[in-house]
């Protein structure tokens, strides 16, 4: 292997992580490939991401911030970053020697592009047969929509997502906030990782597949069983007949989950609906879902003299709740502080924003101090 260049010459601050030493190229767009990549910076890789001319699509989202993009700020941290056409020749040279020096690349280029621009695994596995090499799709390599591009709230509806969020036989709803596209960015750091851990004993790098697909469906593993005989009504399952769930108050919404006997009969005691919780009628999960149309009622009557707060003060640790808050309360609140989950980013031009950082625990490689995303074209190979 050459010598490293010089765009590899990036020291971090802080402790090193258990990742520290990896060099990633990321050559993806939107939210599931970049923050797979941020997941692998948080932890300690030296990662750059590699954009068109044009930026990352992300970096055009509508935005409240004047300069920069919110959705970008939080998909990217703690990366450098450069811009290629890989369409030029001078450009797709400098990439493929950059191939010969790093351990993983991402990208989530429709099945057939990579081998149309000359990034393709076996290109790439031919220039490094150690590199980790993560293709994130919409809905795999094989197979009749393989050349189709996919997005989070496309496979929320066509995955049923949407239709379990809305009522039976009602609208379907989407769920914000992108959980198929964080939840195969979780797929996409732990499969590298994964690989990583395996080039140890192998020496030799791999293809890792993800896509917005398969992370739909391993999301809603618990609810894909359709045993042999039995009808495919599978909206019967996983409810708690309405009292685990949403409910209204004096001031705002409460979520109480209580399907266990000891939360159950905690959630009757701390509501002065003791006779609920002695009632053998109601002593499962199962048969309280059978009976819902007659605990709600009292259970939501006895809600509304309180405030959401306070019923969250009062049930404390007995019962799990929480009140339903705005997600900018989480900036401030003592829990997410006490855990040190939001710090202070420095950043050119918006001087400083505070963001989430270090979404996992090291106890002896805690990973450096995480840094602002580039802005487009930020940092230079100076060779």
């Amino acid at each position: 292997m050459s010598s490293p260049s010089s765009i590899w010459n990036f020291t971090r601050s802080g402790p090193p992580g258990p990742l520290t030493g990896v060099r990633v190229l990321d050559l993806s767009a939107y939210i599931a490939g970049p923050y797979g990549c941020t997941l692998l910076a948080d932890q300690g890789a030296d990662v750059i991401k590699i954009e068109p001319p044009g930026g990352d699509n992300l970096r055009h989202y509508p935005s409240t911030l004047e300069s920069e993009n919110r959705a970008f700020l939080g998909v990217n941290r703690s990366k450098r970053g450069m811009v290629l056409d890989l369409k030029r020749a001078e450009d797709l040279a400098l990439l493929l020697k950059w191939i010969c020096e790093v351990d993983v690349l991402v990208h989530n280029f429709r099945p057939g592009v990579g081998e149309r621009l000359g990034v393709d695994y076996p290109r790439l596995a031919k220039i490094n047969s150690r590199l980790i090499y993560c293709a994130v799709t919409g809905y795999g390599e094989e197979g009749p929509l393989r050349e189709k591009a996919g997005y989070d709230q496309v496979l929320q509806a066509m995955t049923g997502m949407c239709a379990l969020q809305g009522n039976p036989n009602g609208t379907p709803e989407l769920t914000y906030g992108s959980p198929v596209d964080y939840y195969a960015a979780a797929l996409v750091a732990a499969g590298v990782a994964s690989a990583l851990f395996e080039r140890e004993r192998s020496g030799q790098g791999q293809f890792v597949g993800v896509s917005l697909l398969r992370s739909a469906l391993t999301m809603q593993s618990a609810r894909m069983i359709w045993a042999e005989g039995e009808s495919l009504d599978i909206w019967r399952d996983m409810r708690s007949g309405g009292i685990t769930g949403l409910h209204p108050t004096l001031e705002g919404y409460l979520y109480l989950s209580a399907n266990t006997p000891h939360f159950w009969k905690a959630l009757c005691d701390k509501t002065g609906l003791t006779e609920l919780g002695n009632d053998p009628r109601y002593d499962t999960v199962r048969k309280r879902a059978q009976h819902a149309a007659e605990i709600v009622p009292k259970l939501r009557a006895v809600l509304l003299t309180r405030t959401a707060l306070e019923w969250e003060e009062l049930l404390g640790d007995q019962v799990p709740c929480a009140m339903a808050r705005q997600v900018e309360d989480m900036f401030d609140h003592p829990q997410v502080i006490a855990e040190n989950m939001i710090a202070p980013i420095a950043h050119p031009t918006l001087g400083s924003y505070r963001g989430v950082t270090r979404p996992i625990k090291f106890g002896r490689t805690p990973g450096p101090e995480p840094f602002a995303a580039p802005i487009l074209g930020e940092d230079r190979d100076s060779e």
